[in-house]
């Protein structure tokens, strides 16, 4: 399992400033979510850039410059425990995306191959890595490409995941745009996880203040009613241009949606 944190702010600055408050408490989770660092954020021309490192970034020598030296008004930041199987590699490593989105996912499901029929043989051939997660990515993408919505395609995607994944532990996930920050929540209470961690393992929850809104994994004290809990099997959509959040459940939709051709 992987931690999550993002950040949306009124304006652009360096990512350690505008993490000041959580990024030393969110850091020392990679000693245990050490398989891997990753940071999405938005350019000054609107378009998403990526840097990643298959190490734990307590003890990368490029995590701490990268954060500092990433000037930005809106990131998503990822630790990664690798699934049993799936190699601790560069291409494996979240976040997955271009420069149009960044993706990042905490959470597995079984078998990896279940999306495959969705994401299409084209998309498929052009994937980097093995994991389910970037499934997931390419998933949710191949809809957004087709003029989807981000909030109704992670909700679509995740559907398609529950109707054909024999389990799913958790499917949080963050989604970056140069439109807003998308944090999706869902998990299996009755996982193996859930009662080795505790029902608050795969919690998602934001904070507001006047400039910000940052959004996080649970593993440190996030207590009410600083911090607000995204409501289970919803999209929460953290807006760029005036910091508005808006909660997207579209219970409508079926599993087996498929995006067009």
């Amino acid at each position: 399992m992987c931690r999550l944190l993002g950040v949306v702010s009124r304006a652009a600055a360096p990512l350690s400033s505008l993490l000041a408050e959580d990024i030393t408490p969110f850091l020392a989770l990679a000693c245990e979510h050490g398989d891997g660092w990753g940071i999405a954020s938005l350019t000054a021309d609107g378009t998403v850039a990526a840097a990643k490192e298959p190490a734990a970034a307590d003890r990368s020598e490029r995590f701490l410059p990268t954060l500092c030296g990433t000037r930005t008004d809106a990131a998503l930041l990822h630790l990664r425990m690798a699934s049993p199987g799936l190699p601790v590699r560069a291409e494996n490593t979240h976040p997955f995306g271009d420069t149009v989105v960044g993706f990042a996912h905490n959470g597995d499901f079984t078998p990896v191959t279940c999306l495959d029929e969705v994401i299409g043989e084209e998309r498929l051939a052009r994937a980097e890595g093995r994991t389910d997660s970037e499934r997931f990515y390419l998933a949710t993408r191949r809809r957004i490409d087709a003029s989807m919505t981000p909030p109704r395609a992670l909700l679509a995607t995740a559907a398609d995941i529950r109707a054909r994944a024999t389990s799913s532990a958790s499917l949080n996930c963050l989604l970056l745009t140069p439109r807003a920050l998308y944090a999706y929540a869902a998990h299996d209470p009755g996982s193996d996880v859930v009662r080795r961690r505790g029902e608050d393992f795969f919690a998602l929850k934001y904070r507001r203040s006047a400039d910000r809104v940052v959004i996080a994994s649970t593993g440190w004290p996030q207590a009410s009613p600083r911090w607000t809990t995204v409501p289970e099997g919803q999209v929460l959509e953290i807006r760029r241009h005036d910091l508005s959040t808006v909660l997207h459940a579209d219970r409508t939709l079926q599993p087996g949606v498929q995006p067009p051709s």
